[in-house]
């Protein structure tokens, strides 16, 4: 865990239930911190809902409903880790949102050791899938994320848009923002674009991506490697 040096607050309900600028992330999930309200800066007042829950390492928890909504907010009055037992957690789909000083948050908070750059490129990028060129460019913008593999965003010029097929599917990134999916060559959801990211991902927008996972790519004539991540 760490302290935020990020003004945060929560909203329920139309309303700013709590308030921060001493919130504490704490990683409960390897992939993303978690926010904490010290209970000074929670401007609801939190009766237990008579529910708990029990994490191996954070102790009993104790439920609060807020604003109507059941189980929205915990805390670990209790808890072997001193820092959390005056601290309240917000369930993060149960708020209507969340703000990192006036900026909306979606989908979890940001983790600052993870850094997103995207720089244009001159290198030579062919993505195959089943023996099949469905992209080729020399005009690639590479998007560095920390713990990730770089992703390639391929100019829709460059790709073979009569191969993609659109789906249902849409993801949300609190770095790059909202993303739609196509199937290639009947492989669902292999390739990704961000319409209208985020500022700090604003270089790829309209730019079409695949999972290096699932498809061979080619740079500079080189087959890469293909990374081994949750998304393999």
């Amino acid at each position: 865990m760490e302290r935020s040096a990020k003004r945060v607050r929560v909203f329920f309900g139309g309303r700013a239930v709590a308030d921060t600028v001493r919130a504490l992330l704490v990683w409960e999930v390897p992939y993303y911190p978690t926010y904490y309200f010290p209970r000074r800066d929670v401007a609801v007042e939190l009766e237990p809902n008579g529910r708990g829950q029990h994490s191996p390492s954070r102790g009993e928890a104790v439920l609060y409903d807020v604003a109507g909504v059941e189980d929205a907010a915990l805390s670990y009055p209790d808890s072997p880790i001193e820092e959390l037992r005056d601290h309240v957690r917000f369930e993060w789909e149960a708020a209507d949102a969340w703000f990192e000083e006036d900026e909306e948050v979606y989908v979890h908070p940001r983790d600052p050791h993870t850094r997103v750059d995207v720089l244009p490129s001159s290198r030579h990028v062919r993505v195959e899938v089943d023996g099949v060129v469905v992209a080729d460019s020399h005009h690639p913008r590479i998007l560095f994320e920390t713990g990730l593999p770089p992703r390639y965003y391929l100019p829709k010029t460059d790709v073979r848009l009569d191969l993609l097929v659109p789906t249902e599917t849409v993801t949300r990134c609190p770095y790059k923002g909202t993303a739609e999916y196509w199937s290639v060559n009947g492989h669902p959801d292999l390739a990704w674009s961000y319409r209208t990211p985020l500022e700090e991902s604003g270089r790829v927008a309209g730019l079409v991506a695949f999972y290096d996972e699932k498809v061979d790519v080619y740079v500079d004539g080189v087959l890469q490697e293909r990374p081994k991540t949750k998304f393999a």
